[in-house]
């Protein structure tokens, strides 16, 4: 799975009010090229969204804005594959790493980096990276944090994600520009022409 993700190089970040869009969701997104989302549990129905794809064996599914563990195994129960959590909470990385779920846990600062290395997590979020200098910010953790790689959200577009890809500490993006809820054919069309501008990279 981690190995897809880097190939992908791309999350897209959803927020979904309805379960019935979660189907019409994956089909756009693989539509486009993009086999993967991270579900935010931002809405009271996004644990109902998840538990609606965990058949959908073709895709990757996340489960995003993860605060607690209770949150952290509801959304593994539900069928996710993969956590992600916008701060470091250290029980819900522990909890994740005793029970084999793969987490990407949110840093901002060395000092979060400290814990992930006490941890032995070898990929963080960065968020919200644009907001805390995004590009700069990570080639100088490159230098003290050389075997951490960071997957950049948080104003993440079409103008800024080469420049983030292009840093070798960078795992993947994570964005939310492709998605547009209920108009799934411009998803679809999106999400095919973020997948262009990342195969043009390589």
């Amino acid at each position: 799975m981690i190995d897809l993700l880097q190939s992908l190089k791309l999350i897209p970040i959803v927020s979904l009010d309805e379960p019935d869009d979660a189907e019409p969701l994956v089909d756009a997104l693989c539509a486009g090229g993009l086999p993967v989302a991270e579900i935010t549990l931002r809405t009271d129905k996004a644990v109902d969204v998840i538990r609606r794809l965990h058949h959908r064996d073709e895709f990757l599914l996340g489960a995003g804005t993860v605060h607690s563990v209770e949150q952290a195994q509801e959304a593994v129960e539900a069928g996710a594959h993969f956590i992600v959590t916008p701060g470091f909470n250290p029980r819900t990385v522990v909890w994740c790493l005793e029970n084999d779920v793969p987490i990407f846990p949110g840093v901002a600062t060395p000092t979060d980096l400290e814990m992930a290395l006490e941890h032995n997590i070898e990929v963080v979020k960065f968020f919200p990276a644009e907001t805390l200098g995004g590009v700069n910010a990570l080639k100088a953790f490159s230098g003290p944090y050389h075997n951490i790689r960071f997957i950049p959200t948080g104003g993440i577009n079409t103008s800024n994600l080469a420049d983030y890809l292009a840093l070798s500490n960078v795992f993947a993006c994570g964005g939310s520009w492709m998605v547009e809820v209920d108009n799934w054919d411009q998803t679809a069309l999106l999400t095919a022409q973020a997948v262009e501008l990342i195969n043009d990279l390589n």
